[in-house]
């Protein structure tokens, strides 16, 4: 199995990530966001609000962090990228879940555009991935358990798994063969 694919199996089983944004006064922001669907390489997409703080913070700069956490494995992912902001209702409309009408509440009671995927509040955030280190957990929990046991007693530290990271070579090469495979479906 390639660092893509331990990647992929460890974001598809997070449902939520925390993306740093940069204010304009340099003072970062983390925000917890639903990932709404993976794509090339690891290139994820993300659903916001035109009017929310966080659209003028990637206006004002697009470099983003996103960090994943798994619990019950103690597995994490964090990605660095570059985050493009698209209001393309093409986009929006494939991307689109009705749970979204939740965070988009009709504001009056004539606005039947709100919370569907005619609202003009909505917004498609793509972070292109550009960097990725993520923790793989290799051993079994009672085997883990145990190294965490004979450490308190005074044994060596416990090993829990492998810190890897996903070249941007790797993040490239998959969103070539992405971009081909949709050439060849058109």
């Amino acid at each position: 199995m390639s660092n893509l694919d331990d990647l992929y199996d460890l974001i598809d089983g997070i449902e939520i990530a925390m993306l740093v944004t940069r204010r304009a006064d340099g003072q970062l922001v983390s925000r917890a966001m639903q990932t709404q669907r993976r794509t090339a390489g690891a290139d994820l997409w993300f659903v916001t609000s035109i009017e929310s703080n966080m659209f003028e913070e990637l206006a004002f700069d697009p470099h983003v962090n996103l960090s994943y956490y798994r619990d019950r494995t103690r597995e994490w992912v964090s990605v660095s990228g570059k985050a493009i902001l698209s209001r393309d209702k093409d986009l929006i409309r494939g991307l689109y879940k009705p749970d979204w009408n939740i965070w988009f509440r009709q504001d009056r009671p004539d606005d039947k555009k709100a919370g569907t995927p005619d609202d003009p509040r909505i917004a498609l955030i793509l972070v292109e991935a550009q960097a990725v280190t993520y923790f793989k957990r290799e051993r079994s929990l009672p085997l883990v358990l145990f190294d965490l046991a004979r450490a308190k007693l005074g044994g060596p530290p416990p090993n829990f798994g492998d810190e890897r990271e996903v070249s941007g070579e790797e993040l490239r090469a998959a969103a070539k063969r992405h971009q081909s495979e949709n050439e060849l479906r058109s």
